[in-house]
């Protein structure tokens, strides 16, 4: 079968890898030149079933309304006059429930864990390498009260079966000797063995040298303008460099996947949220961490990618504005000198903003809708990187046929 794939980030490239594998004839089209360029570029880099709660939560209404006369939220929204956030906000807030918080991460924490199984099968098979850590991430908390919520929290991930530790701020720097200067700053943590870290940039581009190996196509450079579909098949992908044709479509465009698919009827619930990163070179080896991890009372993350410390926070509900100024960054960069005084040279940023395509509850979406050709793979939000492995097999068994190895029957468009 031919496939065409909509978009080169690391959900694009993973599901061509999968599609490839399974002897299909493979093209992937994306505007840019390269692959892993708009979300994949600068991420967090935490592969983290660890931290798979959903956005949607009780206490997310009360940090919107602040965040309308407060800048220093980790969660922003600005009022716009479109009625596309407006919607989606309101599916959001519905989902704001404990009941709807708790089914919603347990699909996400699935997904995640299921994916990440297949990203070490994956890196087994094929000796793919892209900064990887695998020592586990650390989730630091400085207020006695907000660890204590953090426990409660994550009962429901080590119910499911997550290895979770709770550690106090002595063992915090057994496993990462670089907090030793933020020892009295830490209340505690928690600790998440099995999670990782890696660059998602670095594997995006590897594996997609390992799917050109499998003669998977790539059209890059070409801006997807439309689809053309007649009845319930997509005949056509129209590039500003001509028409892609294949047998089936998958949507793997992130936060563009609303606007290519409005046209055609289909409503699919995929909003963008803002994340910024900066990234600094690593001064000190043994004042930067090895371990990733995120401070919880910032909602700052970090990890090591190489000789390269990534910083990433925020999420600011801004539509599809990609712009950036250096003021955005003062606060990771405040928290990573809290953390770690001597590890990055903080005063070589470079500076970046993604666009996460969040959905309202958090989990992706998958299947298919009212075109019997073209499969979504979209929706990822903040843990694309996490998801990417397990969301393209996922859509390689389901376009086979077959049965995927967890379940998604509550992953399809079919829930809103």
């Amino acid at each position: 079968m031919r496939l065409v794939i909509l978009g080169g980030g690391v959900i694009g490239v993973t599901t061509a890898y999968y599609l490839a594998r399974d002897g299909h004839e493979v093209t992937v089209v994306d505007r840019h030149r390269t692959v892993g360029r708009e979300t994949s570029f600068a991420n967090a880099g935490l592969i983290a079933p660890g931290h798979a709660y959903a956005w949607a939560s009780p206490r997310a209404p009360k940090i919107l309304l602040q965040s309308l006369y407060r800048g220093d939220t980790a969660l922003r929204f600005r009022l716009k006059a479109d009625p596309r956030m407006w919607a989606w906000s309101l599916r959001f807030l519905a989902n704001c429930t404990a009941a709807r918080n708790r089914t919603n991460t347990l699909r996400k924490l699935a997904l995640c864990r299921y994916s990440q199984q297949a990203l070490v099968a994956l890196r087994e098979e094929t000796g793919i390498r892209y900064d990887e850590t695998t020592r586990g991430c650390l989730y630091l908390y400085r207020d006695p009260a907000h660890f204590e919520a953090g426990l409660r929290n994550a009962a429901m991930l080590r119910d499911s079966g997550l290895a979770l530790e709770a550690i106090e701020p002595g063992r915090c720097v057994e496993i990462e000797p670089a907090l030793a200067p933020a020892k009295d700053k830490l209340s505690g943590a928690i600790f998440a063995p099995t999670d990782e870290s890696g660059d998602a940039r670095l594997f995006t581009e590897r594996l997609a040298r390992l799917c050109e190996d499998l003669g998977v196509a790539f059209e890059m450079g070409a801006a997807i303008t439309r689809l053309d579909a007649a009845g319930d098949r997509i005949e056509r992908v129209v590039t500003d460099r001509g028409d892609v044709v294949g047998d089936a479509y998958v949507l793997a465009l992130g936060s563009d996947s609303p606007l290519l698919v409005r046209p055609l009827g289909i409503g699919l619930p995929v909003y963008p949220i803002k994340g910024y990163s900066v990234t600094v070179p690593i001064l000190d080896p043994d004042a930067a961490p090895a371990v990733g991890g995120v401070d919880e009372g910032h909602l700052v993350a970090f990890a090591r990618m190489g000789d390269r410390l990534r910083l990433t926070a925020t999420a600011e509900f801004a539509g599809y504005d990609r712009s950036y100024e250096p003021r955005h960054f003062a606060g990771m960069l405040r928290v990573a000198r809290e953390l770690f005084p001597r590890g990055g040279a903080y005063d070589k940023p470079t500076y970046w903003a993604c666009l996460r395509p969040m959905t309202p509850d958090g989990p992706p979406v998958f299947g298919r809708a009212r075109h019997s050709n073209l499969w979504f793979n979209t929706g990822h939000g903040h843990m694309g990187w996490t998801m990417a492995c397990g969301s393209g097999r996922i859509t390689a068994d389901l376009i086979a046929g077959r049965k995927p190895e967890i379940d998604v029957s509550d992953l399809t468009l079919a829930r809103y």
